[in-house]
């Protein structure tokens, strides 16, 4: 299987970058980090929550959105963007070899100029209580490559 992307757009929470890590460890995943982050990597919370595994991530940083498409250079159809505010499940999104699964900042998510760019590749996780309003990063991002795994049939042995 081609290596699933995980993107993270602006992280604030090191524990969550730290798990997501580790998911993409357990995966065969990149994980991409695209700057401003609220912490520093070298931080121990990020090691803490990635333990000992961190240091097999396969990570690649970017200044910024646009710097990542320049050199990543991904098809749209590999683009799968991830926000409360988009129209489909993930469960009717038709992931593909080497998709990017692309979260945004935990307190904003994802700029709404994305959304207005890339309309047709926007994906919600179900969430049925009122309550909630949002899922935790490292779960979300968790769930959507496994969902991509469970997709390409990587699981079958």
């Amino acid at each position: 299987m081609e290596s699933i992307n995980i993107v993270l757009n602006q992280p604030e929470i090191p524990g969550n970058t730290g798990s997501i890590g580790r998911t993409c460890v357990a995966l065969n995943a990149r994980l991409i980090l695209i700057k401003p982050y609220g912490f520093d990597l070298d931080e121990k919370s990020i090691r803490r929550a990635g333990l000992d595994y961190w240091k097999y991530v396969e990570l690649t940083e970017y200044d910024s959105f646009d710097e990542f498409i320049e050199k990543e250079n991904p098809q749209k159809g590999k683009l799968f963007f991830f926000s409360k505010i988009g129209k489909e499940s993930y469960f009717d999104a038709k992931f593909v070899e080497g998709s990017y699964l692309i979260f945004g900042p935990e307190t904003k998510g994802l700029p709404l100029d994305l959304f207005d760019k890339y309309s047709g590749h926007f994906y919600s996780i179900p969430m049925f209580s009122s309550k909630i309003r949002s899922l935790n990063l490292a779960n979300a991002a968790t769930a959507a490559a496994y969902e991509v795994v469970r997709q390409l049939g990587a699981h079958k042995v």
